[in-house]
């Protein structure tokens, strides 16, 4: 190229998945060429299931009327607003104002860059969960933010260890993302620990970000940091369709706060965007309005995969919880296990094992690694895959 990249972006590199998945690509065509199956891929948590069928509708009428195709409101349609306040509402117990404490996203992957770009300056600090998702340190990286990674650990049911938090030095950190349901590990979220989330934020002038799309997945009782009195004042949330409405590339999200929070990130968005597509905010109208039934099927089936992945757990020889939340499953991988096989690799264990069932099973595993030195010993299993692949899966797995 004829000029230099920005320096931000020496501090990120192309997202894992995204070179994974051009490895797998050119894996398929090898395998396609000798006539054998393709890679089943375990690792992305995208829902294989159709959203609900009113949404479906929904998009479809509004798609047809010619009044529904120019730029809309930066803030979302007023009845899309209300739609998430009422389901707030409804499940969460949090009351929010329908005109100023919502902002619907384009997904809430958007929504932590917004976060960051609103309220980062170069130089300051943020609390990144480790292991966490990727996209919070990234997006870090490309405000010129530091990175002070806190641990989460399997002995303390991966959620912080606040006596550590409280030792660390705290100077200049502004932001802390959280999330629980968490991913990778499974851990549920409490109000209790919500409680010493939004007091430790309270106490140390920290802006919680919690990041909150699979709260409904695997579990009954889903509940919001926003609950918690008090937490407006410190927290924000992110929340999608994503996950529990089967909807991951329709790309609506929302993030949830005091009004002053939310008219800093709609400076920011209001740069980048012209408004979401009409009928997709109609369409999540109608994905929100669910009943509870719907979540119900939801997890029944969701339940059924959990107990296949764990079949495969149980033939690769990984340790897991069984009664985790969210759409993966995570095992820990032993120093002895028989598909570690390279211990002068360099490479984790958990990318040992992965690397190991890619080549001589065509079955993809994410490694933890990923997601943190914490993931190292680990592997991740997507539960966005039919019992009957599942199945399939274990099966090539026992043969190697």
């Amino acid at each position: 190229m004829i000029i230099r990249p920005a320096k931000r972006t020496e501090q990120v590199r192309e997202y894992y998945f995204s070179r994974k998945l051009k490895e797998i690509d050119r894996l398929n065509e090898e395998r396609s060429a000798l006539s054998q199956d393709r890679i089943i891929n375990l690792g992305i948590g995208a829902p294989d299931g159709m959203p609900p069928a009113s949404a479906i509708e929904a998009l479809r009428e509004s798609a047809s009327q010619p009044g529904n195709h120019a730029y809309q409101s930066y803030t979302g349609i007023p009845q899309l607003r209300q739609a998430f306040v009422q389901w707030y509402s409804r499940y969460y117990g949090v009351a929010l104002n329908p005109g100023s404490e919502i902002q619907p996203l384009a997904g809430s992957k958007e929504g932590i860059l917004l976060i960051s770009l609103a309220f980062l300056d170069e130089g300051d600090k943020v609390l990144v969960p480790d292991p966490g998702y990727p996209t919070y340190s990234s997006a870090t990286a490309l405000t010129g933010a530091g990175l002070v990674p806190y641990d989460l650990k399997e002995e303390l049911g991966w959620q912080p260890d606040f006596d550590a938090l409280e030792d660390m030095d705290l100077s200049g950190v502004k932001l802390m993302w959280t999330n629980y349901p968490n991913m990778p590990t499974g851990a549920p979220a409490t109000m209790e620990l919500y409680s010493r989330l939004v007091d430790f934020g309270r106490r140390h002038n920290i802006m919680i970000c919690n990041d909150n799309p699979y709260s409904f997945i695997l579990n009954d009782n889903p509940v919001s940091i926003l609950a918690v009195p008090g937490a407006k004042e410190c927290c924000l949330e992110l929340n999608s369709l994503s996950k529990a409405h089967n909807m991951s590339g329709w790309r609506i999200g929302m993030v949830a706060s005091s009004a002053d929070v939310i008219s800093e990130i709609l400076k920011v968005k209001s740069q980048m965007d012209s408004g979401m597509f009409r009928p997709l905010q109609l369409a999540a109208v109608e994905a929100l309005s669910q009943s509870p039934e719907w979540y119900r099927e939801l997890n029944a089936e969701y339940r059924r995969r959990r107990v296949l992945a764990g079949r495969i757990f149980d033939i690769i020889g990984a340790e897991y919880d069984r009664d985790s939340c969210g759409m993966f499953l995570w095992g820990k991988i032993g120093r002895d296990n028989r598909f570690a096989d390279r211990p002068g690799s360099g490479l984790s264990l958990g990318e040992q094992v992965s690397d190991r069932i890619l080549y001589n099973a065509g079955v993809f595993i994410t490694p933890g690694f990923i997601f943190g030195k914490n993931g190292r010993d680990y592997i991740r299993i997507s539960l966005c895959a039919s019992p009957d692949v599942l199945t399939r899966s274990a099966e090539k797995i026992a043969l190697i």
